[in-house]
């Protein structure tokens, strides 16, 4: 689906599907719980919005719902990035950079991969 807006929590559900391929509800819940509370409900809640706007299917397994992703991860990226671009910067990537350059701390593989993708874009 083009242009899919996912809420945060929605984006870390479909990041779990991503990352599994498929998962029960349960064991969504049990991914997100390492890194934050979410109760069993919500995550269910979400999967049906999810399910709604196309971003997520099922099929059931005995009496289980297992959940696979239906939306590629880069489109879902490119969207979402587009649309800060677009929202926060007027569009202006230059802006973009120079703001997480100046506000973020960068690793010197960071930094070379950055190197790299300028130069490449220069050539290109």
């Amino acid at each position: 689906m083009d242009g899919t807006q996912l809420g945060r929590m929605q984006f870390r559900i479909v990041q779990v599907l991503w990352d599994r391929g498929r998962a029960s509800a349960r064991e969504i819940t049990d991914v997100l719980n390492e890194s934050e509370a979410v109760a069993h409900s919500t995550v269910q809640t979400l999967l049906r919005q999810l399910e709604a706007k196309g971003a997520v299917g099922h099929d059931a397994k005995d009496r289980t719902f297992v959940f696979y992703p239906l939306l590629k991860e880069d489109k879902v990226k490119r969207t979402a990035a587009r649309d800060l671009l677009d929202r926060i910067f007027a569009g202006d990537v230059g802006s973009l950079v120079a703001h997480l350059l100046k506000g973020e701390r960068l690793s010197r593989a960071e930094l070379d991969e950055l190197h790299r993708l300028i130069d490449q874009h220069r050539k290109g």
